[in-house]
């Protein structure tokens, strides 16, 4: 069994509870609750107990699951920009939490000039992803929102929250961050939609002017070759 999904559902009915309980005896349970899911977090974590228990108190107001943006930048080729992250050497979109007064495209923004030096400007929702406990990446639930971003300024420079960053293949790539590839692939779609769209457009417009406008050849073809 694992224990993740249980100890974030005990430490958010705790957290809670500490939130709008006023009787003593109930604060006195909803304490107890935060110490037992602050112990076993500690020994699946390999944390200290009382460290955890300290950052699950600070967080303030109705516990809801974290929130992450992530941006999804595309060159012509069709290749996806990735930093490489200092703290585990695994690959992923530029992304990060959002911070408070702050709307999840503007994180995406924020992130990806701090990773990677460009300004960008998001364009389409890619889609929102939901991180469980259970599937392996965190303690808690978190939510990720995953924007299709276009490049307005900048140029390309690393920081030291990662070692390298990069245009790359999807299908090149291996060692992802949790799960960044799904984020990748999802945002690969949209983006190629879109490039078909475009295409499209482009074709409909050129089929659709008079006829003296189209480029004809006129005379013989000139020869091929040297």
């Amino acid at each position: 069994m694992d224990i993740l999904p249980l100890l974030d559902a005990l430490r958010t009915i705790a957290c809670n509870g500490l939130n709008f309980a006023t009787d003593p005896y109930d604060r006195e349970r909803y304490e107890r609750l935060l110490e037992l899911a602050s112990t076993h977090y500690g020994q699946a974590l390999d944390l200290p107990p009382a460290a955890v228990r300290e950052r699950l108190r600070r967080e303030l107001g109705y516990i809801t699951p974290k929130v992450g943006a992530e941006a999804a930048i595309f060159d012509p080729d069709g290749r996806i920009l990735l930093v490489r992250r200092s703290d585990d050497g695994r690959w992923c979109l530029p992304c990060g939490w959002v911070e408070p007064n702050e709307s999840p495209a503007e994180a995406a923004v924020r992130e990806t000039r701090e990773e990677t030096g460009l300004v960008v400007r998001p364009t389409r929702l890619v889609d929102v992803f939901t991180r469980k406990p259970a599937d392996g990446h965190g303690p808690h639930t978190a939510v990720a929102v995953a924007y299709l971003c276009v490049v307005v300024e900048g140029s390309i420079r690393g920081s030291h929250e990662v070692t390298e960053v990069r245009y790359r293949r999807i299908e090149d790539v291996s060692g992802w961050h949790e799960l960044h590839r799904r984020y990748a692939e999802a945002a690969y779609a949209v983006w190629r939609e879109g490039e078909s769209a475009g295409r499209s457009a482009l074709s409909a417009a050129g089929d659709a002017r008079p006829r003296h406008d189209r480029v004809q050849h006129q005379g013989p073809r000139a020869p091929e070759g040297g």
